[in-house]
């Protein structure tokens, strides 16, 4: 899809806008809904499309819309920054060691480790369409990742953070995010191990 972008921008209309970097699926710069969908543009394949029938290629939604299929990503990176999204200790390793941590460990916030900041799944959030003041589940899963590090020392802040009612209390569980997820993180079940453990107090 995105090669079908760059011949219309190139060969047709070259003012059409959108963003794109890698075109590998890794920098998620490409974003956009395709046929009602959330995809990545380089990660979908026209085969897989019914050609049949027109492709229609908008803009992703609840971010305002700058020009074509280009949208303001400022609201989602707001968010992101909000939870906090860095390892935070209260003690230095020895010089010239590294933070040691188990595999163990390491395995529980693995999948969460893989995000890329598309914003696919957070603009197919229907509660964040509609409400601006929503983390939405990119932050949380970016949260998710620290707040289950054994390295880090601010999980308990995090989980303040989210425990406010535009955190994870305003998930619906639509999956809607997982479905979206271009690297297949298990989005909604990361935002119902952070509610379980602000329930449980970590």
């Amino acid at each position: 899809m995105l090669d079908a972008l760059h011949k219309i921008k190139w060969e047709v209309d070259g003012s059409l806008s959108f963003r794109r970097s890698c075109a590998h699926g890794i920098c998620g710069s490409d974003a956009m809904r395709i046929n009602g969908r959330n995809r990545l543009a380089c990660k979908t394949l026209i085969k897989d499309l019914d050609i049949s029938q027109p492709i229609y290629v908008e803009a992703i939604k609840g971010l305002p819309l700058e020009k074509d299929l280009i949208v303001d990503m400022e609201p989602f990176f707001a968010s992101y920054r909000e939870v906090k999204p860095f390892l935070i200790s209260a003690t230095e390793p020895e010089p010239g060691k590294e933070r040691v941590q188990s595999i163990v460990n390491r395995e529980i916030f693995d999948d969460t480790t893989k995000c890329i900041l598309c914003a696919a799944c957070t603009s197919s959030c229907p509660v964040f369409w509609t409400d601006g003041q929503y983390f939405g589940p990119a932050a949380i899963v970016n949260a998710h990742r620290f707040i289950f590090d054994s390295r880090d020392d601010a999980g308990d802040v995090r989980l303040d953070i989210l425990n406010d009612k535009e955190g994870v209390w305003r998930c619906r569980t639509t999956f809607n995010c997982t479905d979206a997820c271009p690297r297949g993180i298990q989005v909604t079940q990361a935002i119902a191990e952070v509610k379980q453990a602000i329930l449980r107090g970590k």
